[in-house]
């Protein structure tokens, strides 16, 4: 098994100050592996986001702790509930992209250590889970977002959906990796592409949000001239120079980990200097013992919420990793990932009618 280790991202972040933050995040991790937020509760997304930086950071005894976790709390049904007290369920509802999010984790873990254990033991898991996923998308594409108990809320929303694409790729990886091709996966990812990059109108309005203005580039749904247009078209709503970007456009809050996935998203899109300038612009939220505040209330100066949060502290390193070239790079650049069974962008019959692709799933 390779142990990696982290490089500095030379101006912004040495190798030490990293490996710092790893060490906060698994001092973080509580005694049944859960990774919680600084309440003290556990949802599947950010613990899966935290596991990551522990693998790259080379605390392996850790990550498996985390991915345990997972394997114990999961349903039978692939899913995992929206927040947890260790092993205790706290809210019963179903939030989609946090059970997807497995299949990331677990595609990272392989490309990182070169360990095959650990996705063997993880494939049933991944694969109830992005089932769930596929149970849970609409005719034209999109994924609703949530189920209460067995009924599912048919509404989506932009990021989670763009998210998803991410972990259907990560997944039909693995099941190549495993011997088990899925082909319902390789269509399903093809479909969520289609919508998330030409169907906005499909999700729920969040536009204020500047998660749904990046995350169709995160996801890896938009690139080239289009991510482009895109950054440009908001850029000075949520973009506040020298301090990062805002969660929300209509507020003086910046937050960090949208920051650190805005590099990100920057970096996969070819502007590595921007990317580099906005996760710099954000060290204002570093503590000393290297976690991060969640955010800065800039016009009071103000660190609100009052919380140091570990999910803050994991999308902080897996951009400066990425910035770095290190492994984050190719996960999120997604360049050898399968993209799914793509649908021409004019596949729809006319603006707003269901994608003729779809109805193959109808």
């Amino acid at each position: 098994m390779r142990r990696p280790e982290l490089r500095g991202l030379p101006g912004v972040l040495t190798q030490v100050q990293l490996q710092q933050t790893v060490e906060a995040i698994a001092a973080a991790q509580q005694r049944s592996g859960s990774l919680p937020w600084p309440d003290g509760h556990t949802d599947a997304w950010d613990h899966v986001e935290c596991a990551m930086v522990l693998t790259l950071g080379g605390r392996l005894d850790e990550a498996q702790r985390a991915y345990a976790w997972l394997r114990r709390t999961q349903a039978t049904d692939g899913s995992w509930a929206t927040s947890y007290d260790e092993l205790q369920i706290l809210d019963p509802m179903v939030d989609v992209n946090q059970c997807a999010y497995v299949a990331v984790g677990t595609w990272q873990w392989w490309t990182v250590t070169g360990d095959r254990v650990l996705p063997e033991k993880m494939w049933p898991h991944v694969r109830r889970a992005l089932d769930l996923v596929c149970d849970m998308q609409a005719p034209s594409g999109e994924i609703w977002w949530a189920r209460d108990g067995l009924v599912p809320r048919k509404e989506a929303l932009l990021t989670g959906s763009a998210s998803m694409y991410q972990s259907l790729r990560c997944g039909i990886a693995l099941a190549a990796l495993m011997g088990e091709p899925q082909p319902e996966w390789e269509l399903a990812a093809g479909l969520l592409q289609h919508a998330v990059a030409h169907h906005p109108d499909v999700f729920m309005d969040k536009s204020r949000f500047s998660m749904d203005w990046y995350y169709p580039v995160l996801g890896g749904s938009v690139r080239g001239r289009m991510a482009q247009e895109l950054f440009a078209a908001r850029w000075d709503e949520f973009v506040v120079p020298g301090l990062g970007c805002r969660c929300v456009s209509d507020r003086p809050w910046v937050t960090g980990a949208e920051t650190a996935e805005l590099a990100l998203s920057l970096l996969v899109t070819g502007d590595p200097d921007g990317a580099r300038q906005l996760l710099a612009d954000a060290q204002h939220l570093r503590h000393d013992d290297g976690s991060y505040w969640t955010g800065l209330v800039y016009d009071e100066d103000v660190r609100w919420p009052a919380e140091r949060s570990s999910w803050t502290a994991a999308a902080m390193v897996l951009a400066a990793d990425a910035l770095a070239g290190g492994p984050s790079l190719a996960l999120f650049a997604a360049d050898d990932l399968p993209t799914g069974v793509l649908l021409p962008a004019d596949a729809c019959h006319e603006e707003g009618a269901p994608c003729a692709g779809g109805a193959l799933r109808g």
